[in-house]
C-alpha cells in the first residue's frame, strides 16, 4: 500500500503527464478552492449513458492510455 505522500506525488505525476504542468496546477488549484464532491462528481459523470457507452469510453481510454 502506498502512503499519503506517495499518493500525493504518484497522483500529481498522471496530471502532468495528461494534462501538461500548467493545467495540472490549475486543477488542482480548482479543486482545493471549490468545494468538492468526489462521490457526487463520479455519479454524475455517467448519468444517462448506458453500459454499453461506459464500456466504450473505458476501452477507449485503455487503449489511449497503452498509446502512451
Amino acid at each position: 500500500m502506498m502512503t499519503d505522500t506517495e499518493i500525493k506525488m504518484k497522483g500529481f505525476e498522471i496530471l502532468t503527464r495528461y494534462m501538461g504542468l500548467l493545467e495540472a496546477e490549475k486543477f488542482v488549484s480548482l479543486i482545493q478552492r471549490e468545494p468538492f464532491d468526489y462521490t457526487k462528481w463520479r455519479a454524475n459523470l455517467l448519468e444517462g449513458m448506458t453500459g454499453e457507452e461506459i464500456s466504450r469510453k473505458a476501452m477507449e481510454h485503455a487503449k489511449m492510455t497503452d498509446e502512451k
